[in-house]
């Protein structure tokens, strides 16, 4: 995904009130156990595969997939083989 990509999903969430837009990137193998931030996320896939576990309920994000938190919500987090990279979006506050 190219930069005039991240510049409309960053254009969109700041529309939406979020503060800051940012991409992040994870080693290949990283496994974060089960925390929580103190802000809201929507974030879209970008490169690498990862697995998100709510609740007891995992989900497996390719490039193109999205996916959303709310503040304090519990959640773990696993990259894949080749790592991973998303843009996402945090709302600090409610």
């Amino acid at each position: 995904m190219d930069t005039l990509h991240f510049e409309t999903f960053r254009d969109q969430a700041l529309i939406e009130g979020f503060d800051e837009v940012l991409e992040r990137r994870w080693n290949p193998d990283t496994v974060l156990d089960t925390h929580t931030h103190p802000f809201s996320v929507k974030a879209v896939v970008t490169e690498g595969e990862m697995w998100l576990t709510v609740d007891a309920h995992t989900r497996h994000l390719r490039p193109g997939d999205t996916f959303t938190l709310a503040r304090d919500v519990p959640h773990a987090e696993r990259y894949g083989s080749q790592g991973a990279a998303y843009w996402v979006a945090r709302k600090n506050a409610d």
